[in-house]
C-alpha cells in the first residue's frame, strides 16, 4: 500500500479515480488545484502523485515545475492527448510517466505501481552505493559526489542507479528505456540521450569530457569509475 496524492480539475473523475484506487488498497487524498496540491505534499508525503496537466488556475505543469523545485516524490501527468510533444514536455519537467485523460483506470493503477517500483518505495532498497567518488542513498534518493550534494528528478535517479549497479557494464539504449520509463517507450532512444546530458551537466566536472557517465558508441552507456 503506498499514500497516493489525486490531482484533477474534474471531481467526478477525481472520485471514481479514488474510489478504484482505494479498491488497490491504496491510501488516497485529493485536490482540485494547484495550490492545494503543493499544501497536501508539504502535509501528507504522498509516495507518489497523479497530477493534472490542465488544473485550472495555476496548470499542472506549473505545478510540477514548482514541485520538482523541492521534491523528488514520483509524478505521473494526465495530459489531454498523447501526442509525443506533450508526452515530451512532461518528461522534460521531471514526470516520471504520463497518461492521457482518458487512460482505463485499471492501466493506470498498474502504472502507479510500475513508477512506486522503479522509484524503491514499494521494496525498501536501504543500499547504498559507491562508486568513483559519487555516494547514492536508494532510501532517501539522495546523492554525494565529495562533500557537495546533487538535487536530481526521479527518472534522472533511477537511470543513475542502474548504470551505476554494474559499472563497466554497457547497457543499450533499448534496455536502459524498457527499465527506467518502462516497455511501452520502446525504441524511444532520445529519452536516454536526453537524461544522460542533463546527468552529465549535474555530476560531471567538465560534461563535454563525461568521467562517470560514458557511451560505446552504437552500443549504449556504463559508469565508469576511473577517474
Amino acid at each position: 500500500m503506498a499514500r497516493l496524492l489525486l490531482v484533477h480539475s474534474d471531481p467526478v473523475l477525481l472520485e471514481a479515480m479514488r474510489s478504484h484506487l482505494e479498491l488497490e488498497r491504496h491510501d488516497v487524498v485529493a485536490a482540485t488545484c494547484g495550490a492545494a496540491a503543493l499544501e497536501q505534499l508539504r502535509t501528507s508525503s504522498p509516495d507518489l502523485i497523479v497530477l493534472d496537466a490542465a488544473l485550472r488556475g495555476t496548470d499542472g505543469k506549473e505545478v510540477l515545475r514548482r514541485l520538482r523545485r523541492t521534491s523528488d516524490v514520483p509524478v505521473i501527468l494526465v495530459g489531454e492527448t498523447a501526442e509525443e510533444s506533450e508526452v515530451l514536455c512532461g518528461f522534460r519537467l521531471g514526470a516520471d510517466d504520463y497518461v492521457a485523460r482518458l487512460c482505463r483506470l485499471p492501466e493506470l493503477a498498474a502504472r502507479i505501481d510500475a513508477v512506486l517500483s522503479r522509484a524503491g518505495r514499494a521494496n525498501g532498497h536501504t543500499a547504498t552505493l559507491a562508486r568513483g567518488g559519487l555516494v547514492v542513498d536508494r532510501a532517501t534518493h539522495r546523492v554525494r559526489r565529495h562533500n557537495d550534494w546533487i538535487k536530481l528528478t526521479p527518472t534522472e535517479f533511477r537511470l543513475l542507479v542502474l548504470l551505476m549497479e554494474k559499472p563497466g557494464h554497457v547497457i543499450s539504449a533499448d534496455e536502459l528505456v524498457r527499465r527506467v520509463w518502462g516497455a511501452e517507450y520502446a525504441g524511444q532512444a532520445d529519452y536516454v540521450r536526453r537524461y544522460i546530458r542533463y546527468l552529465r551537466h549535474k555530476l560531471e566536472e567538465d560534461p563535454d569530457r563525461p568521467t562517470f557517465l560514458q557511451n560505446e558508441r552504437n552500443v549504449g552507456y556504463f559508469f565508469s569509475e576511473q577517474r
